[in-house]
């Protein structure tokens, strides 16, 4: 396929996806009666396992750690040889998200093993199997997600598989894309399709997009009344209308179809909280692991009973720039000639893989033009690279329209070929 064939821009009238509003979308996805019907758990085989990798590293994870010492996934496995298909979570995100939850019923319904991988971000992926727990640096995130995707390999060696896939959503979909072009050298998978899902295209200007949200000005938020407080009186109010309390998948749609609806300010702004809180858990688990002292005293001693709040509180105060400042880019240029954080915003970024996007049939695209981690030219670049294997839905923000049901069908038609 070449690059030069034009995109396929999905018609805002026939596309039919009912939320036009990117912050809505973002945080409410799709309404229930338009998702397709998928299995329920029972009706799945699968099961967690653990994986102990032993990443070499300076420091030992304090003894209270035990928990994330082997990192966890999930498989769902089919009775018969099958493709596999592995699924990369977004950003801090654990292998059971619930967008992971979602497309491996998706998959696991259209005839697939599927293997649900914690991000390299989220805090057991970097206590049990990251070698340098800084993620950010999209190639070595890749060589640590592949010697994970080896080591299940390995442990499920007798489950028959006839060929693999793989995809992610989100941050997921930038390490997915990294993990392919590995994989073009080491050809441990030769993996036949690759799907990114809303993949941030310059993982900078996304990050700055998402942290710019914090700092919406909302109305109704003053010194005495925080964002939290407000969040929870409406809920509340929501909750005493309806007259019970129903925390389903339902209930942020018909949530923001009450009285008590989020501004878009507000909805920004709880977009960006979410965005902080994984930005504050990944700077504070990588600060302890190497104990670089940024935010907890490198002697401090940790134990089971030890009160990790404080040390939380001032992990909030480091967005995802103070994290790239403080932790990664000082460990990127201890092991490489890098030296600006131009240099190392282009290496992370899709930027650096854009030789092997372009001329590679086998990798696609879907996204969404409201995407609220998109910023100016990106969208171009996807054009330009990629070519009819982009398709451009109107509307869903970011990762919304995933489980809408016209998106589903367009992912499995992909794998399908």
């Amino acid at each position: 396929m070449a690059a030069a064939a034009s995109a396929r821009d999905i018609d805002a009238a026939s596309y039919g996806y009912p939320l036009t509003n990117p912050f809505e979308a973002t945080i409410a996805t799709t309404p229930p009666e338009q998702r397709p019907t998928l299995p329920s758990d029972d009706d799945i085989d699968q099961a967690d396992y653990s994986l102990t990798l032993r990443p070499e590293r300076e420091f030992t994870l304090p003894d209270n750690f035990w928990s994330v010492k082997k990192l966890r996934y999930r498989l769902a496995r089919q009775d018969h040889e099958a493709p596999l298909i592995f699924l990369i979570a977004g950003t801090g995100a654990p292998y059971s998200s619930s967008i992971n939850e979602y497309l491996k019923k998706l998959f696991y319904q259209a005839g697939y093993h599927v293997v649900q991988l914690s991000s390299p971000t989220s805090w057991d992926f970097m206590s049990a199997a990251s070698r340098f727990a800084t993620p950010g640096v999209s190639s070595e995130d890749a060589k640590d997600l592949y010697r994970v995707m080896q080591a299940v390999r390995a442990q499920q060696a007798r489950l028959p598989v006839s060929e693999y896939y793989l995809t992610g959503y989100s941050l997921g979909a930038l390490d997915a894309a990294f993990v392919s072009k590995l994989d073009e050298t080491r050809q441990s998978f030769k993996f036949k399709r690759v799907l990114l899902l809303n993949p941030p295209v310059n993982l900078y200007t996304s990050i700055t997009n998402l942290d710019k949200l914090v700092q919406t000005r909302v109305k109704g938020i003053d010194r005495s009344t925080t964002f939290y407080e407000l969040m929870l009186e409406k809920l509340t109010r929501y909750f005493q209308d309806k007259g019970y309390i129903d925390l389903n998948d339902a209930l942020l749609y018909d949530f923001q179809k009450s009285r008590q609806h989020l501004s878009n300010e507000q909805m920004a702004m709880l977009i960006g909280t979410s965005f902080r809180f994984s930005a504050a858990d990944i700077a504070f688990t990588s600060d302890l692991i190497n104990r670089r002292g940024l935010i907890i005293p490198p002697k401090f001693p940790i134990t089971e009973g030890s009160s990790l709040e404080p040390f939380f509180k001032r992990a909030l105060q480091c967005d995802f720039d103070c994290y790239l400042t403080e932790q990664v880019i000082p460990m990127w240029r201890a092991r490489t000639d890098g030296n600006s954080l131009l240099q190392l915003v282009d290496q992370v970024s899709l930027y650096a893989l854009e030789d092997y996007l372009r001329d590679n049939p086998k990798i696609a695209v879907m996204h969404n033009a409201d995407d609220v981690i998109l910023g100016p030219g990106d969208i171009g670049f996807l054009r330009r690279v990629f070519g009819e294997r982009l398709t451009l839905y109107p509307h869903g923000g970011h990762c919304g329209n995933l489980n809408y049901r016209v998106n589903s069908d367009a992912m499995l038609e992909f794998f399908r070929g």
